[in-house]
């Protein structure tokens, strides 16, 4: 009888007379083609775990199938110049500086500059904005006579209470309110205020986030939204916010209160190591940069009217909840109506007239004095919560349409990206211009990019 050692020598052997190649050197082996009037059986599909060895060790199961996301194909693989993808002098701009922002600049693009701290990369983007500059190799816009106006408008601001500047981009649909409010928002950064943006208001009330009722302050908190803008307010404003401090004694409940002189970051922190305090914090951080007269705050607001809308939460009852009975549309009401105010800085504002979900109520079109969209009398009811919220909102009208200058530089953009493939003359531009009226979201989506699917 052989001896165990014996028998592995004689099996390791074996292998190694059976082998053409060094057994350390890994082969690839392949299925032979079956034989003619072969069955070959399928295995069988299904959901699978790790099978069990009789030894006691488990096996993994069969790795099952995932669904891949449509990944490029490297530059190497695209020889043809037809899919060059490298260009990058294709759009060669010049920044969006303040110093810049004057008439002279009127009418051309300016690309927005790329930094990880920028604001509209932290907050966040407008769906069609984000869309578009995905599109374009470089995020730019242009600079139009309306920005000017706004920007004057900052500068008179920066010097002033907010109550004095609450100011709301009015216009049809289209015509550019966003874009407006998003150069707002990088001249005030660039211009070293502290901003806090928010691109979609409309998810303050449309019951995507968790929210709980507060006996204190008799309000639904909405804890999750308040977390991420404290989260997000901190990296956008961190080197502002280092230089600030608190100037008196902040309750908190479940732990003990802020004493005057804290670093204003600490007390943020204090939010976002507990998401439960976190509506409490946000609050008091407003508060207190209210206070300061060191830097302007510019608090800007997109889907505006969606502050004044029938909010989609409901309570334990099942019962609407008042968009003013949330904690965080009711904090912005606060800053929008002047209740509460910034001691430097300006409330900005953007009405979105494409959303049918949350259109723009009566309250809010008759304090901006704008035309009706149906027929309204004095019997139809107001909500006096929501015509002194709308109290003092200042319009600063878009334009309907693009200038000629300012749809060319639209057009010059589109092209020199090689977004269109037709070739670039007169004709095409006249030719989309006349087709969307002048209007700046149905010239880009309608007239240039209405051949590519999206």
């Amino acid at each position: 009888m052989l001896t165990l050692s014996t028998r592995c020598r004689r099996v390791s052997c074996q292998l190694f007379a059976s082998s053409s190649t060094s057994p350390l050197v890994q082969t690839r082996s392949y299925a032979t083609q079956p034989k003619k009037g072969q069955i070959v059986k399928q295995a069988s599909q299904g959901f699978k775990g790790k099978k069990n060895t009789p030894s006691g060790h488990t096996e993994p199961g069969k790795k099952d199938k995932k669904m891949m996301a449509f990944q490029p194909l490297p530059v190497s693989q695209l020889p043809h110049p037809l899919f060059e993808s490298d260009r990058p002098d294709a759009l060669a701009l010049q920044s969006f500086h303040p110093e810049m922002l004057t008439r002279v600049v009127e009418s051309q693009a300016l690309k927005f500059p790329h930094n990880d701290n920028d604001p509209f990369r932290i907050f966040g983007l407008p769906r069609n904005i984000l869309v578009e500059f995905r599109l374009l190799s470089k995020p730019c816009s242009v600079v139009r006579s309306v920005t000017i106006d706004a920007i004057n408008k900052l500068d008179a601001a920066s010097e002033k209470n907010s109550k004095e500047s609450r100011v709301v981009f009015t216009g049809p649909q289209g015509c550019g309110k966003s874009f407006l409010l998003l150069q707002a928002l990088q001249y005030c950064n660039a211009r070293d205020w502290l901003v806090l943006y928010i691109p979609r208001a409309t998810n303050l009330v449309n019951s995507t986030t968790a929210h709980a009722y507060d006996m204190r302050t008799r309000t639904y908190l909405q804890p999750i939204f308040a977390y991420q803008t404290l989260q997000r307010f901190l990296k956008v404003n961190a080197p502002r916010l280092e230089q600030l401090s608190t100037r008196t004694e902040i309750e908190i409940e479940r732990r003990p209160s802020v004493p005057p002189g804290t670093p204003l970051v600490e007390l943020i922190n204090i939010g976002l190591k507990d998401q439960g305090l976190a509506p409490t914090v946000l609050d008091a951080v407003l508060e207190e940069i209210g206070k300061q007269t060191m830097f302007p705050v510019l608090l800007a607001i997109d889907d505006f009217q969606a502050l004044y809308c029938k909010s989609h939460y409901r309570d334990q009852h099942f019962s609407a909840i008042k968009s003013y009975h949330l904690s965080m549309p009711r904090l912005l009401l606060d800053y929008a109506s002047g209740q509460k105010s910034f001691a430097r800085g300006a409330v900005f504002g953007a009405l979105s007239m494409s959303n049918t979900t949350f259109p723009l109520p009566l309250e809010l079109r008759e304090a901006l004095s704008l035309e009706y969209d149906r027929p309204y009398g004095p019997y139809v009811k107001r909500q006096p919560e929501l015509v002194e919220y709308a109290r003092g909102l200042e319009k600063l009208a878009v334009p309907n349409s693009l200038s000629v200058p300012e749809a060319a530089s639209v057009f010059d953009v589109w092209m020199k990206d090689r977004a269109v493939s037709s070739k670039p003359n007169d004709e095409l531009f006249l030719a989309k211009y006349s087709e969307a009226s002048g209007n700046a979201r149905a010239f880009v989506w309608k007239g240039l990019l209405s051949s590519m699917s999206i």
